[in-house]
């Protein structure tokens, strides 16, 4: 049932004059440009995974950099850029992974499933060459990576919202 809303989600997804007031607030002009290089559904997706890193770090008694969370939400999918699915293309590779139990991630050399698993890892690689601190772009690296122990507050938290959205 969940990944039916997500689809009528992504079909549905647009990007108004409140989201992008949001988005101009955390990102500069470069990571502007790369983030409006994603498609629609992941810029929503994006978006809306930064705004409930917003309100946790708003609503928690920590010590997190409120904007530098958002701004990792807003750009955490940014490897994306790389190739644009289409909502079928997504849906498809959602449940080929869940029917094969992520066998089909051994085909890499198909763009949209290497996209699909491969993101995070394309997105640090992007990033890295702007100088961001190592631990902006590593929780954007391993922000899939579940052989990663839940010790680094940022990255559960980014997971806990990703996960949500």
């Amino acid at each position: 049932m969940y990944r039916i809303k997500q689809f009528i989600w992504a079909l549905k997804s647009e990007i108004n004059y409140e989201d992008e007031i949001f988005i101009n607030k955390y990102l500069n002009n470069k990571e502007l440009e790369l983030f409006f290089k994603l498609s629609i559904m992941d810029q929503k997706h994006s978006l809306n995974t930064a705004k409930d890193i917003k309100k946790v770090c708003e609503g928690r008694n920590n010590n997190l950099d409120k904007n530098k969370m958002i701004k990792i939400a807003l750009l955490h999918d940014i490897g994306k850029i790389q190739y644009k699915m289409n909502i079928i293309e997504k849906s498809l590779i959602v449940i080929l992974n869940k029917l094969t139990k992520g066998k089909i991630k051994k085909y890499t050399k198909v763009k949209c499933i290497n996209i699909y698993y491969n993101h995070p890892i394309i997105g640090y690689d992007l990033l890295k060459q702007y100088n961001y601190e190592e631990s902006f772009i590593n929780t954007i690296k391993n922000h899939h990576n579940n052989d990663i122990i839940k010790d680094m507050l940022e990255l559960e938290i980014l997971r806990e919202c990703d996960n949500k959205n």
